[in-house]
């Protein structure tokens, strides 16, 4: 599975999604505003990035009313202005390679707050690059496997543009070039599918294990402080983590 987002991970993010449903639906709201202010446009069919934030919302299960109202509010008001995308780089515990992604309207706020996490939970905070060498910008779609035929799956995944193909437990991955991301997902929402998660990642080339059960739990608490963290968009890391 490298080069591969891992399922366990995505898992642990969509279960924890489920249930912060209210913080999720203020993150996809700020994207969807960032996406209409830089795209020029509410129309997803003529603002590719607004059209991707949708189905990564939908992928999240937001109901369309609550993306309607997004989007006319974004378009709107203008609430976006203020907004400006920062990504941080570091190690957690174990040299854990991580990214977070932020939309912030105070970046002295944000930037603090990310290096408290980090020296809070037995990382450092890096420089820009320290990391992100080790990752590639990837399209990750992600299909429940339960009553589908895996051959058909790939076949159809290939067909559409796909890079890559992998079943992982019990769900199908399919990965493409970042600009193939949204031709792929549309060819494959044409043909029936739905997707458990869908959007572009900062994939891995290697995953690290944590081998101190400590240090696991410590990686765990860095990652929740991240999430929870209202500015931060996408959590990327290439911690192996543990079923359990």
């Amino acid at each position: 599975m490298s080069g591969h987002s891992k399922w366990n991970n995505i898992k642990r993010k969509k279960e924890k999604t489920d249930g912060q449903k209210a913080k999720v639906f203020t993150k996809l709201a700020r994207e969807i505003a960032v996406a209409i202010k830089e795209g020029g446009s509410a129309d997803p069919s003529s603002n590719s990035r607004l059209k991707d934030c949708i189905a990564k919302a939908k992928a999240a299960n937001v109901p369309n009313d609550n993306i309607d109202r997004v989007i006319k509010k974004a378009s709107g008001e203008g609430n976006a202005d203020n907004y400006e995308a920062l990504q941080y780089e570091g190690y957690g515990p174990s040299g854990i390679a991580v990214i977070v992604e932020t939309l912030t309207d105070n970046r002295n706020r944000t930037a603090g707050e990310m290096r408290h996490y980090f020296d809070k939970y037995g990382g450092n905070l890096g420089q820009t690059g320290c990391v992100s060498f080790m990752f590639n910008k990837k399209g990750v779609l992600v299909i429940e496997a339960e009553g589908l035929d895996e051959d058909q799956v790939m076949e159809d995944a290939l067909e559409a543009g796909a890079s890559d193909f992998a079943a992982d437990e019990d769900v199908f991955e399919i990965t493409t070039e970042p600009d193939d991301f949204s031709g792929v997902r549309d060819d494959l929402e044409a043909k029936g599918y739905s997707f458990v998660s869908a959007e572009v990642e900062m994939v891995p080339d290697v995953y690290s294990k944590i081998d101190d059960p400590e240090l696991c739990i410590k990686m765990d608490k860095l990652l929740d402080m991240l999430e929870d963290n209202d500015d931060v968009q996408n959590v990327w890391h290439n911690w192996e983590r543990p079923e359990e």
